[in-house]
C-alpha cells in the first residue's frame, strides 16, 4: 500500500452535521459548507457543491441521517419513522440520476433502517456510524484501485484524464487521481495532462488544483487537443473514472469521455476506467439502459456568469456520454484490473469481494 496521501478531505461527518467542500467556487476559493437538513444535502448534490460519483455517494448516506434527525423532533412512533425515513432515503436518490454510487450508499443506509431493532435514537447512531464507515472505506478502496492501477503505469509516463476523479471526487484520495498518485510515489518522473473538461471546466478547475496542492507535474490542455499529442506521441495512457458501468463494462463517465476512448484507441494509447466494484451495475446489460442527465442550458452559454455566445441559441447539454466496453482496455477496482471479457470479469470480481 502507497504512503502517498492526498491532503484534501472531501467530506466528513461531524458531530451532527456533513462538512464537504464547496465544488463551486473552485478555483477562486477553497472553503467548506456545513450541510445541517436533509433538503439541504438534496440541493447540495443537485447543484454539484459536492461532485464525484463516490463523494455523491458518500453525502446520501448522509443525507439520510439528516432526514433522520429531523424525523426524530416528530415524536413519531417507531414504525413511523422508519416509513417517513425510507421514503426521504429515495427521494435524496433522486437528487442526480446516472451516478449508482448514491443509489448504492442510500440503499446500504436502508439496509441499517430494515435491519435494525433499536429505539429510534439508537437507529440514528447506527445510521451514523455505517455513514462514517463508508467514509473511511471510500479511501482504503480508492488506495487500493491506486496501488493496482499503478502496476501498469509505464516508467515516466504520461497519463492524460478526463474530467475530475480524484480526491475531490471522493473522500480524500481518486480512483484515476488515486492511480496517478500511487504511480507518481514509486516513480516522480510521472506526469499528468489534464483535460479543461466543458462545460464545467473540472478538469482544469478541480484536477489541475488538487494535483498542484500535491505537487505532481501538470499540464492542462483542453478537450479537443487530446488527439493532436496522442499523434505526436506525447500521451502514454488515459485513465479516467465513472459514474456508472453496465454487467458488460459499458461504462458511463463526463460528457468528453468517449471522445478521448475513440482517440485513444486509434492511436493505440491504453484507455483505462478506475472505479470501486460500487460504481459498477450488474442490473443493466448494457450502457444503453443507463440514464444520462440532461444538465441546463447555462453550463453551456455562460463562464463565470457571463454569456460566450449568441443569445437565444439552442442548447443541448448531456452531463455524461458512455464508452463502449471493446474501449477500455481495463478497469481498475479494488480488487485488481478487470479485463475483457467484462461480462465474465466483473462477475468473478464480485465474487472476490
Amino acid at each position: 500500500m502507497t504512503e502517498f496521501q492526498s491532503k484534501i478531505r472531501t467530506i466528513e461527518w461531524v458531530d451532527t452535521f456533513s462538512r464537504m467542500v464547496d465544488q463551486t467556487k473552485f478555483p477562486y476559493e477553497f472553503s467548506f459548507v456545513d450541510i445541517k437538513t436533509g433538503q439541504d444535502m438534496f440541493d447540495a448534490i443537485k447543484t454539484m457543491i459536492v461532485r464525484g460519483a463516490p463523494a455523491i455517494g458518500i453525502a446520501g448516506a448522509h443525507g439520510v441521517v439528516l432526514y433522520a434527525q429531523e424525523l426524530e423532533k416528530e415524536n413519531l412512533s417507531r414504525d413511523e419513522f422508519v416509513s417517513k425515513l425510507l421514503e426521504k432515503a429515495d427521494y435524496i436518490a433522486t437528487s442526480r440520476p446516472t451516478a449508482v454510487n448514491l443509489m448504492w450508499a442510500i440503499e446500504k443506509q436502508k439496509e441499517v433502517i430494515k435491519n435494525s431493532t433499536s429505539d429510534i435514537k439508537g437507529l440514528i447512531e447506527e445510521l451514523k456510524q455505517n455513514g462514517i464507515k463508508l467514509e473511511n472505506e471510500d479511501i482504503e478502496i480508492n488506495k487500493k484501485i491506486g496501488d493496482y492501477g499503478a502496476e501498469v503505469v509505464p516508467k515516466g509516463a504520461t497519463i492524460l484524464t478526463h474530467c475530475n476523479a480524484g480526491a475531490l471526487a471522493t473522500v480524500g484520495y481518486g480512483t484515476a487521481l488515486g492511480v496517478v498518485r500511487s504511480a507518481f510515489a514509486k516513480d516522480n518522473t510521472v506526469q499528468v495532462f489534464a483535460d479543461e473538461t466543458r462545460p464545467r471546466q473540472q478538469g482544469a478547475r478541480i484536477t489541475t488544483l488538487e494535483l498542484t496542492m500535491d505537487g505532481i507535474p501538470t499540464t492542462l490542455i483542453t478537450d479537443g487537443m487530446c488527439s493532436y499529442f496522442m499523434k505526436k506521441g506525447m500521451i502514454d495512457m488515459v485513465c479516467v473514472g465513472a459514474d456508472r458501468i453496465a454487467a458488460n463494462g459499458d461504462t458511463a463517465n463526463k460528457i468528453g469521455t468517449y471522445t478521448v476512448a475513440i482517440a485513444a484507441k486509434y492511436h493505440n494509447v491504453p484507455f483505462y476506467v478506475a472505479a470501486p466494484l460500487s460504481t459498477i451495475d450488474t442490473s443493466i446489460k448494457s450502457g444503453d439502459e443507463i440514464v444520462i442527465e440532461e444538465r441546463s442550458r447555462e453550463e453551456v452559454t455562460h463562464i463565470n456568469g457571463k454569456s460566450i455566445c449568441a443569445e437565444g441559441v439552442n442548447v443541448i447539454n448531456p452531463g455524461f456520454d458512455v464508452t463502449p466496453h471493446e474501449l477500455i482496455a481495463g478497469i481498475i477496482t479494488e480488487v485488481g484490473i478487470l479485463r475483457p471479457d467484462y461480462n465474465k470479469s466483473i462477475i468473478e470480481a464480485f465474487k472476490n469481494q
